[in-house]
C-alpha cells in the first residue's frame, strides 16, 4: 500500500465515523436508518441520495442531536408539569 492509498484510507475513516455519528442520530431522532449511506471519498459522503462535504455531514448530525435533545427537554418539562399538577 503506497502513502497516498494510507492517506486516503485514515481519511476515509473520518468520513466512515462521521457516517456513523450521523446515523445514530438519526436513529435516535426518527427511530429508523437512513438510507443511502456512502463515503466517497475522504470529502464527500451521500446520505439519502444527497452528496455533501463530511463537514456538512457534521453540520447535519449536530442539528439532529440537537432536535433529539430539544424533544427530550420538552417531555421532560411536560411529565414535570404533569406531575406538579397532581401533587396540588
Amino acid at each position: 500500500m503506497t502513502t497516498r492509498e494510507l492517506n486516503l484510507a485514515y481519511m476515509n475513516v473520518d468520513a466512515e465515523q462521521a457516517i456513523r455519528h450521523y446515523s445514530q442520530a438519526y436513529q435516535k431522532l426518527y427511530k429508523r436508518t437512513p438510507k443511502d449511506m456512502e463515503a466517497l471519498d475522504s470529502e464527500w459522503v451521500v446520505i439519502n441520495g444527497a452528496r455533501m462535504r463530511v463537514m456538512e455531514l457534521q453540520y447535519v448530525t449536530n442539528q439532529l442531536e440537537q432536535e433529539y435533545h430539544q424533544g427530550v427537554e420538552q417531555r421532560r418539562n411536560l411529565i414535570n408539569r404533569i406531575v406538579r399538577w397532581l401533587k396540588q
